[in-house]
């Protein structure tokens, strides 16, 4: 099983980067998508329909927002779409699909950056969340939760962890939340296999941050610690450039 994790700020606009290109090199079976920020309706979904690709969509109620949405190329058994919690519903912000004894989140978390409020929100969202993977993992123990988590987990994540420690994202708050998360059964499957540091998800669109690597690792495909051992390869694409996001991927055995 083969996946990857893409904010695509924008489906419509990656598309004429050249998105749709980059899947005709098949580089997943399965791709989750963030922020598509369209509905179904607006897209030539087509496009997906003649590479081999089914195809679920759980955009923002508020267009041109948010949303998220999961090309496959392996038949899920079971699709759920939200949450259950009416904003985070009403933003696009989940989407879970079974297969087989494996459970695939696609999510796109809350980011803090428009205010205290949305940082409030931020937190609501998280713990909402958190409540829901553990209650979710007592019935479905081989989760894989992967998105765009808006926070770098450490210092190692982020090119100046000084001067960005009152930045949401890298806030003291979130980080504590990325420790639970990790220590209430998770496995941050990057880190598993790359230890260095300088490798991020995501660049500022300001002062040439992509070309001088300034960026954030804030995109994880995480899995619960029962899929450890059937860990098989993870990475980052960043030479892929339809967003200010890159590619992120692993690889599980079946």
């Amino acid at each position: 099983m083969r996946i990857i994790s893409y904010n695509v700020n924008g489906l419509r606009s990656a598309m004429t980067k050249g998105f749709t290109e980059w899947l005709q090199t098949n580089p997943a079976d399965i791709v989750c998508l963030q922020e598509i920020k369209a509905h179904k309706e607006n897209i030539d979904f087509q496009q997906f329909d003649q590479l081999g690709y089914e195809h679920y969509w759980f955009p923002a109620q508020k267009k041109g927002y948010s949303g998220v949405a999961v090309l496959t190329k392996i038949k899920p058994d079971f699709v759920q779409y939200g949450s259950g919690h009416e904003q985070s519903d009403m933003e696009g912000r989940f989407i879970r699909l079974d297969f087989g004894d494996v459970t695939l989140i696609n999510t796109y978390f809350p980011s803090g950056t428009s205010g205290d409020h949305r940082q409030t929100y931020k937190y609501q969202w998280l713990d909402e969340f958190y409540v829901y993977l553990q209650t979710l993992k007592a019935t479905r123990p081989n989760l894989i939760v992967c998105g765009d988590y808006n926070i770098c987990h450490k210092p190692i994540d982020i090119h100046d962890p000084v001067s960005n420690k009152n930045s949401t994202g890298f806030l003291p708050e979130e980080r504590a939340w990325m420790d639970r998360f990790f220590e209430g059964g998770f496995v941050d499957s990057f880190r598993h296999f790359n230890p260095d540091p300088h490798q991020y998800s995501w660049w500022s669109f300001r002062a040439n941050a992509r070309n001088n690597n300034k960026g954030w690792r804030i995109d994880y495909i995480n899995v619960s610690t029962p899929l450890k051992e059937r860990l098989k390869n993870a990475t980052i694409y960043q030479q892929v450039k339809h967003s200010d996001h890159c590619p992120v991927y692993v690889e599980l055995v079946s």
